[in-house]
């Protein structure tokens, strides 16, 4: 019996293939939790600049 021959080309176009595939369920979490982070810092920031110019 002879082996098989496998084609390294086509397992390297399939795992480009993968690789490069979006999961947008997989996204949408770190995107979700960025956000509150982003607008509390920016809040925190306002905060400190108008009682700043409160105090001054």
């Amino acid at each position: 019996m002879s082996e098989p021959q496998i084609d390294p080309a086509g397992n390297t176009q399939q795992f480009k293939a993968f690789a490069q595939r979006q999961e947008p369920e997989a996204a949408a979490p770190q995107r979700s939790r960025l956000v509150p982070i982003v607008a509390a810092v920016a809040a925190v920031i306002v905060i400190a600049v108008v009682v700043f110019l409160l105090v001054k």
